[in-house]
């Protein structure tokens, strides 16, 4: 289907989406002030006029990077569930697999987090995103929700659920250290709509 969009849309998107993840990588090692929209446009290979023909801020670049990394991941996970499993079953599962290798990546998204939470901008911007995850996952657990009705809101409350699960998590291994995919995993454990 990306194949049918005019070239001209397909490098807009991919300029903005090398815009973003550079961003996102240049924050994550130099930290929120260090990281301009120079810096980052430098990064991205694109110029100033350009990178602010895609992006008002710096931080609505980072955000959107770290929006790109994630949304994707955890929709492709979710969405591989075998069909057998109930929604809260396929969640778990779907962040179980997100779990695999979280050793190699804790530090990255220490420092991400990390950054999020340093600046207001940034961590509006994130609770926006989570709404773009809590719709994702109501969108494909709805079908595994028994007797489902037309304006049912168990979708989009258990969505809403499981992403104030990871936002609670991330908070208390920010502060606490100790297994964050744990943390989600027991949360998502007293997540009931069954």
């Amino acid at each position: 289907m990306a194949e049918s969009l005019p070239l001209s849309h397909r490098k807009r998107v991919a300029t903005r989406q090398r815009i973003a993840e550079s961003a996102v990588r240049l924050a994550a090692e130099s930290g929120l002030t260090a990281t301009t929209a120079d810096r980052i446009a430098e990064a991205a290979e694109v110029g100033r006029a350009t990178f602010f023909r895609y992006f008002s801020t710096k931080e609505d670049a980072i955000a959107e990077g770290m929006n790109q990394r994630w949304l994707g991941r955890i929709t492709e996970a979710l969405a591989a569930q075998p069909a057998d499993l109930s929604a809260i079953q396929a969640i778990a599962a779907a962040f179980e697999e997100l779990a695999h290798g979280f050793d190699d990546i804790a530090a990255h998204i220490q420092e991400l987090e990390t950054l999020t939470r340093s600046s207001p901008a940034l961590r509006a911007w994130t609770l926006h995103t989570y709404m773009s995850y809590e719709e994702a996952i109501a969108e494909l657990i709805a079908p595994r929700i028994p007797d489902l009705t037309e304006h049912d809101l168990r979708p989009r409350l258990v969505g809403a659920l499981t992403m104030a699960t990871v936002r609670l998590a991330l908070d208390d291994w920010l502060a606490h250290g100790g297994s964050l995919p744990g943390r989600v995993q027991r949360g998502l454990a007293a997540i009931n709509i069954d």
